[in-house]
């Protein structure tokens, strides 16, 4: 079984470019959207996605770009 589910990606700089901070999640897209906003002004890039979960494993798949601020680097599906 799979469910839809909004996450935001802050992005911080690290050893050689950017990379991944704590993952949020949101309750849909426009609260990720408005998460994202907020966060962006903190971090040299961000970008909220809605995702498929597995319910079973956990595994994310299917991103949708929703938003991005600044440098994102591409998401690997």
């Amino acid at each position: 079984m799979s469910s839809e589910k909004f996450i935001i990606i802050p992005y911080k700089k690290g050893r050689g470019g950017l990379v991944p901070g704590d993952l949020r999640q949101a309750s849909n897209a426009a609260s990720a959207e408005r998460i994202a906003t907020a966060m962006s002004e903190r971090h040299p890039g961000v970008a909220a996605y809605s995702v498929i979960v597995d319910t079973e494993t956990g595994d994310m798949t299917s991103p949708n770009l929703i938003i991005a601020f600044g440098d994102v680097p591409p998401l690997q599906d």
